[in-house]
């Protein structure tokens, strides 16, 4: 953003907001032009419903801000110049003007998003309302006025990027989660943040969700774009034709009906139109299809497709923008030349899932193919990970585990590529990954970023200027202690490692212990199921320890806060701690469990999974010891992840593990820690009490073997 003054007197007004302390102006001519903005103030001239919709959300943040008064305020108008003089102006698509104009702010701009940047503009900057107030639980300073002097006069600037938003995947927080009782307003205020950061498009939702809140999302000023597997947002032919075979061969007009509805259904939205086709699922359309073997064969459909839902939206619109995605299979038909995209179609290359512009990791297959764009000069944008969801390694309630300097290092890479049309950041379901998308934002803006300057901004904006030093010593030691469960840079592990992973170990335990699992051979070559334990158990051991002592460290500074800072560090940075400090702690015991079942040690076995299970009991607490206030219920659905069900299948484990080695009768292990030492080895009468469950037998146990 550019001051056309030489003084800064935005900085001025910022500090004023921040202290209490009111800017002053600098020259007699500001004294007499001073304007006051109060509870009294108004915004007027909104023209469109997307713009009143900000408006509106102004007009909240002055009466969060303003206490009541007598006393006039200025109204805050906004004003579309006309052709010659937005030329005179030389205000670009999306940017705005505001300064002081016969006694009131005026707000200049040339379409919806410059007027809507241009109000939270003057909420930031007057009102000190930030970005992520709500998913920060941000409380703005209360005051009487501010006082604005008459010289001050801001304009934007164009965004380094010319399409840019959040793809609200994998929401199933948002999902069941309601505010003020309200099933939309969680969307809204995604929405709101995604356009406070500069946005302007969005993929609303997965599957039905992404059709639920598409008219909000369009209607609050943002583009609709299509998930890579819903090709022009089309119903999936599965459940359309839930009775037939998805195959285009033997229905190709059920198909372009499909995608001719969706055309139809947002004709009256802004929508960047993704072309494409996979199967029924987020999978390759031959899965479903079998006839299709070879390369050659799979990328001329394709591309035959792709043409065909191109001249079905140009045919409506001629101007209309389009995109597809190079990802998965798809860029590796693109790279081998067997899949040819209209010259104008906006080509997404993918990161990994973990922030690594390489191929993401299919199944047990991981060729890390470069998915940088290829050419300046074309039409290029990326699909990038905050939040990945892959059964695996990845992160979905815990922020990105690979370091903000490594994000910026990979983005700038694809600026330098050309890659500037277009970039989607999967943003899951946004509390837990607010640091990340904010950094992102401020590269989508500038192109750049001081990554020190911006954590330490971070952290002064929500968590308070009080011990921000310690906070941000925190927040960048988070990827320090990531553990490592491969080589390259970006193979760092999530909290679905220590989850996935082991759900899949215990699950081929109970099957068949005499294999691997054919689940790991993307991780280790192990050709036992005990070596593939032992791999997991030497990362595990690393992880367990690393984040034991940066949760040491978590919670003296936790110990040094009070109010809203220690609050939201609780919520934020602790959280994530505890979730994984008790999940490698758990995983650690899981395999001290299953090296003991596989030597039929199964009492201790039964054990080390008890142990495990509390674990992830306790992390699973963590989350939800977390829902005060407005996130009552936020952490109910957390179901992909889920920590809870780790702690279930351990629970089989248990009974599965005593039926080896106390079963049928269940009565030794009983006796054995149930009876003092003079009872225990009489047996007139095997036992005198009703057989003990899994959790009543385990607490004896601890309490023996631990008290």
């Amino acid at each position: 953003m550019e001051i056309e003054n030489e003084t800064d007197i935005k900085a001025g007004i910022k500090a004023g907001v921040k202290t209490g302390i009111k800017a002053e102006a600098k020259t007699g001519t500001d004294i007499e032009n001073i304007i006051i903005l109060n509870a009294n103030t108004q915004v007027t001239g909104a023209q469109t419903a997307a713009v009143r919709h900000a408006a509106k959300n102004l007009h909240r943040d002055i009466r969060k801000v303003f206490g009541g008064t007598q006393q006039p305020g200025c109204q805050i108008r906004l004003e579309k110049p006309e052709k010659r003089e937005l030329e005179e102006l030389e205000l670009e698509k999306e940017c705005f003007r505001i300064g002081v104009r016969e006694g009131g702010l005026v707000i200049q701009a040339s379409d919806d998003l410059g007027f809507i940047y241009g109000i939270y503009e003057i909420s930031r900057t007057f009102l000190g309302i930030n970005d992520f107030w709500f998913w920060n639980d941000q409380e703005p300073q209360r005051r009487e006025e501010v006082r604005v002097p008459g010289s001050y006069q801001f304009r934007s600037k164009p965004f380094r990027v010319k399409y840019r938003g959040w793809f609200v995947n994998d929401e199933v927080l948002l999902h069941t989660w309601m505010v003020d009782r309200e099933k939309d307003k969680p969307w809204e205020m995604v929405f709101e943040a995604l356009l406070r950061c500069g946005g302007n498009m969005v993929i609303p939702g997965t599957d039905q969700n992404a059709r639920k809140y598409a008219a909000l999302a369009s209607g609050m000023g943002l583009v609709i774009t299509h998930h890579h597997a819903e090709p022009l947002g089309a119903e999936m032919f599965a459940r359309a034709y839930p009775d037939l075979e998805p195959s285009y061969d033997r229905y190709p007009e059920k198909f372009h009906g499909l995608w001719k509805e969706a055309l139809e259904r947002q004709k009256d939205e802004k929508v960047i139109w993704n072309l494409g086709f996979r199967g029924q699922g987020d999978k390759p359309f031959w899965a479903d299809d079998a006839r299709y073997q070879s390369d050659g064969e799979r990328g001329k459909l394709m591309g035959e497709l792709i043409q065909r839902q191109y001249d079905f939206v140009k045919g409506m619109d001629e101007d209309a923008v389009c995109c597809s995605n190079l990802y998965g299979e798809t860029m590796d038909l693109y790279q081998k030349g067997c899949l040819h995209l209209p010259d104008d179609v906006i080509k997404i290359w993918a990161d990994n899932g973990y922030g690594k512009m390489v191929s993401r990791r299919q199944g047990n297959e991981n060729p890390r193919i470069c998915a940088l764009p290829e050419k300046k000069g074309e039409a290029n944008g990326i699909y990038y990970h905050v939040s990945f969801y892959d059964l695996q390694a990845a992160n979905h309630i815990t922020m990105l585990q690979n370091a903000p300097e490594f994000v910026k290092k990979e983005l700038k890479q694809v600026l330098e590529r050309g890659g500037d049309d277009f970039w989607l950041i999967n943003c899951s379901n946004v509390k837990p990954h607010v640091y990340y998308l904010d950094f992102i934002a401020q590269l989508w803006r500038d192109g750049d970023i001081d990554v020190e300057r911006h954590r330490k901004g971070y952290v002064e904006k929500y968590y308070g200027l009080e011990e921000s030093g310690q906070i941000a010593e925190r927040l960048k030691e988070y990827p320090l202690y990531a553990a490592a469960y491969g080589k390259e840079e970006d193979e760092h592990a999530g909290e679905q490692f220590t989850n996935h992973v082991a759900r899949i170990l215990v699950t081929q335990y109970m099957k068949d212990h005499g294999k691997p699992s054919g689940e790991l051979l993307w991780a280790t070559d192990g050709r036992t199921l005990g070596e593939q334990v032992r791999w997991y158990q030497k990362i595990c051991r690393d992880g367990a320890a690393s984040y034991g002592e940066y949760l040491r460290k978590c919670m003296l500074t936790d110990a040094l806060l009070s109010g809203k800072g220690r609050e939201l560090f609780r919520d934020s940075v602790l959280l994530q701690v505890r979730i994984h400090a008790h999940c490698f702690r758990g995983a650690l015991l899981l395999c001290e469990s299953l090296l003991e079942g596989l030597e039929e040690n199964y009492q201790g076995a039964f054990y080390h999974a008890g142990k495990a299970r509390k674990e992830y009991l306790e992390a699973d607490n963590a989350l939800r010891e977390r829902e005060h206030g407005k996130w009552h219920g936020f952490y109910g659905n957390e179901c992909l992840t889920d920590i809870k069900q780790t702690a279930w299948v351990l629970q089989g484990l248990m009974g599965y593990l005593r039926a080896l080695g106390d079963g049928p009768h269940y009565y030794r292990w009983q006796r054995e820690y149930l009876y003092a030492e003079k009872d225990r080895r009489v047996m007139l009468i095997m036992n005198m009490e009703n057989h003990l469950q899994d959790g009543e037998l385990f607490a004896l146990m601890e309490a023996k073997l631990e008290g």
